[in-house]
């Protein structure tokens, strides 16, 4: 029985947005001079993290999940895909305009899973950073006449944002993070983006990328829609736990540690990630130091751990 977190190693994706912060903010050693994208718990084909320690060392998530679902109390052994994806994105520059699409699109047009609904924790960002979330076209028709006529500045909502802000994403909504912005992303384990609008820039080959605007109208909710989320936080010892989100996919917390606390895990698992200072994790009598960028499951083979230090978390699971 596994009894011990599991710890995962990032996978990096370079982007044409990328920069260095995933290397100056959590020192990771990254392998792109443009490296946008750390999906640092991760089971999707297209970047599986791999396990650091324990019996499953050096296996990847996505084999854990297919071949010991005790770690995570499943319910069922049919060919279902690990719900979540975990991310920490570096926004040099602005992401193109984009949306994702629900369950339903991504099985019947794209054979795939899982749609995509998001949310993002902001972990910092410029004094004038800039989110664009959502558009101001009441029809589809004038959706589709608004893009055609690149009324970019009439069309889309920009939103400012801050350090500590948290924005849910579901699918449908048109969104982009913008330049000088570091999140994480807590998302469906879903890698299908239809780009809107991505600024007429050109990659390292002169070569404009592709825009799915078929896709992205078909699948845009109109009109935008601005989701309410029920936030309540909760004092447990010496942890402060600010729930962010409960909704059809996710939960999502933020937990700030100044001291000790006792937990039991009371989900089938959790996913954690250190996003400031240093703790240490008790498991069985076996202590595990825990920095900043650290990223772990405490499995459903788990059923008490201690935390102790100062730090702050982003925990989430499937709801």
């Amino acid at each position: 029985m596994y009894q011990e977190p599991i710890f995962l190693t990032p996978v990096f994706q370079e982007r044409i947005w990328g920069g260095q912060k995933l290397q100056t903010e959590f020192n990771y050693e990254i392998p792109f001079e443009h490296t946008g994208e750390a999906w640092v718990i991760s089971a999707h084909p297209n970047g599986p993290s791999i396990i650091k320690n324990g019996a499953l060392k050096g296996e990847s998530l996505k084999e854990a999940w297919e071949q010991h679902g005790d770690l995570f109390n499943r319910k069922t052994t049919n060919d279902e895909a690990f719900p979540l994806l975990i991310k920490i994105l570096d926004a040099n520059d602005d992401l193109s305009v984009q949306v994702h699409p629900d369950d339903k699109y991504a099985r019947e047009v794209e054979n795939q899973p899982y749609g995509k609904t998001e949310c993002w924790y902001v972990l910092s960002a410029d004094d004038d950073a800039q989110i664009i979330f959502g558009h101001h076209a009441n029809t589809h028709d004038e959706l589709k006449q608004m893009i055609a006529d690149g009324e970019w500045d009439n069309l889309l909502r920009r939103v400012p944002v801050k350090e500590g802000d948290f924005v849910y994403v579901p699918s449908g909504t048109i969104h982009a993070i913008g330049k000088g912005i570091v999140i994480l992303e807590t998302q469906q384990s879903s890698d299908i983006t239809y780009r809107v609008y991505d600024y007429n820039r050109t990659d390292a080959q002169g070569n404009t990328r592709e825009l799915h605007l078929n896709a992205a109208t078909d699948v845009t909710t109109v009109p935008h829609e601005t989701p309410n989320v029920d936030q309540l936080e909760e004092i447990d010892a010496g942890l402060t736990a600010k729930r962010l989100v409960k909704e059809t996919y996710f939960t999502v917390y933020h937990w700030n540690l100044d001291g000790v606390v006792e937990k039991e895990r009371v989900v089938d698992f959790l996913q954690i990630s250190v996003v400031k200072g240093q703790a240490e994790i008790t498991v069985k009598g076996n202590v595990f130091t825990i920095n900043k960028g650290e990223n772990f499951i405490i499995p459903a083979t788990v059923d008490h751990y201690r935390l102790e230090g100062q730090a702050e978390f982003i925990v989430s699971y499937p709801s």
